[in-house]
């Protein structure tokens, strides 16, 4: 239930904005603006709601959380109207749009302002114009009534034959509520949008964060348990490492074209039936073995990373759940929830290749030679740092130079260790690389695609970090990474 027309009239009534001066301005949500004003001594907070079912004007004394990031309406309002005076501040009739007056001191020559707040339930908006109502900017561009920059914003006209009708049939509610007193009409408004709102009450809030919590508790428990039981799987390494040792020993008695070597076991004595494959030698079966064991010793190592960053994971769940049950503001709690519970933007990939963002630092990567030419051509500049292994065949890796910055070390290693990672070095152990800014890179003349010649090239020597290849791994796929 939004606000009618009389109980607007009321709450303006109270608040007595003209002659206040616009302090800040704060924009927590993209339905929601905080106007602090200043008169005579006399603070007040204005929140307007532009949410459907709650949309309204009041004074609040809640404390306004600022949104993470800077919203795009607010930046422009405080550009324009910062420190502005409100002249006058009333309702078009009875028509539940606001218009408040506004300008840069009190000379006729004073740059001045015109913001329409329209408080209706399907199509509410907050309009900033200029003297002669040219639309300069809105809370929401809507092209199809003409809100938008450039256009004119016509107001609603003011039917006098309705204004006494509009008065009888809609009443101003009565201050109702147990166990409370309130001081104001609009102290009651502001409790009462805070408890009783169908769209951003406390109760309705904690009852979407539960639902949240439920169902990101369930997924993550489900990707501990596939990774607990992965572990288990990787526990039978040393007998891997054993088949081969056993292999080693007892080849001589494998027979032609035979799947299974039967021996006895060294260790235990028992005859033991080992897997082989008919086409190949005692030592290249033997060597398969070592190669899976090895698989499963490093396996091992990045499952227990992943099942240490699932259950900080789930205590940060935790923890972020019960901040929110502990939140007693309603709009801090949409925040929070919006924040828990907003997808990270499908955006379309514009380049070839993988990305990771370290600590500010852009990072890209090409995993063969159409991806390597593609990021070469169309997206990395003279100034952005270039590694490649030397020797072997293997993507480019790319740094995205910042202004006035200087690569550290650590995003060096980042890129290096991904340089390796996607080359044909990368079960080689310790490895050459060679780096260059992209400007200093020469096509080679009737070269293969993506073949380049490097000058004033610096060297770099590494051993592959498997911790950091997992840091970064878990960084591309969205996770929180700090155990």
């Amino acid at each position: 239930m939004s606000l009618n027309c009389n109980e607007i009239n009321k709450i303006l009534e109270e608040l007595k904005l003209e002659g206040a001066f616009i302090q800040d301005i704060i924009q927590p949500g993209f339905d929601t603006l905080a106007l602090y004003t200043y008169r005579e001594g006399n603070a007040k907070t204005v929140i307007i709601c532009t949410a459907q079912n709650a949309v309204r004007l009041n004074e609040s004394r809640r404390k306004i959380t600022k949104n993470e990031k800077p919203l795009r309406f607010m930046e422009f309002l405080k550009s324009r109207i910062k420190g502005c005076r409100i002249n006058s501040c009333s309702q078009l009739g009875l028509e539940r749009v606001i218009l408040m007056e506004l300008s840069h001191g009190g000379s006729e020559d004073s740059e001045r302002f015109r913001l329409y707040i329209r408080l209706w339930n399907n199509a509410a908006n907050v309009i900033l114009c200029d003297e002669s109502d040219l639309v300069l900017d809105s809370m929401f561009r809507r092209p199809e009534r003409y809100e938008m920059k450039g256009e004119v914003f016509i107001p609603p006209a003011v039917d006098q034959e309705k204004l006494k009708e509009s008065q009888e049939r809609f009443p101003v509610r009565p201050i109702e509520a147990e166990n409370r007193e309130f001081n104001s009409f609009n102290e009651y408004i502001d409790w009462w949008y805070s408890e009783k709102s169908s769209s951003l009450s406390r109760a309705s809030l904690l009852e979407k964060a539960e639902k949240w919590y439920n169902v990101t508790r369930s997924r993550q428990e489900a990707a501990l348990k596939n990774l607990e039981e992965k572990l288990e799987a990787f526990k039978n390494a040393p007998q891997l490492k054993h088949y081969g040792d056993l292999i080693l020993s007892f080849g001589y008695q494998l027979k032609e074209g035979s799947r299974i070597l039967e021996c006895e076991d060294f260790e235990s004595g028992k005859i033991v039936h080992i897997s082989v494959d008919p086409k190949k030698s005692a030592q290249e079966n033997a060597a398969d073995y070592y190669k899976q064991y090895k698989k499963a010793v490093s396996g091992t190592d990045e499952v227990q990373h992943d099942i240490a960053i699932a259950r900080n994971n789930l205590q940060k769940l935790e923890n972020q759940y019960e901040n929110i049950k502990n939140e007693a503001n309603p709009v801090k709690i949409e925040q929070l929830l919006r924040k828990n519970t907003t997808p990270k933007q499908q955006t379309k990939k514009t380049h070839p290749g993988l990305d990771y963002t370290v600590n500010g630092w852009y990072i890209l990567v090409g995993r063969d030679a159409n991806e390597n030419d593609e990021l070469l051509r169309h997206h990395v500049r003279g100034e952005d740092l270039w590694l490649h292994v030397r020797d072997f065949p293997g993507g480019y890796v790319f740094i995205k130079a910042r202004k006035g910055k200087t690569v550290p070390l650590d995003i060096l290693l980042d890129a290096a260790n991904l340089a390796v990672y996607f080359s044909k070095a990368r079960n080689a152990g310790k490895t050459d690389l060679y780096y260059t800014h992209v400007k200093y890179l020469r096509r080679a003349k009737n070269g293969p695609k993506g073949l380049v010649l490097p000058s004033q090239e610096k060297n770099l020597c590494i051993e592959p970090d498997k911790a950091r290849l997992s840091r970064l791994d878990a960084l591309h796929k969205g996770l929180d990474t700090s155990v």
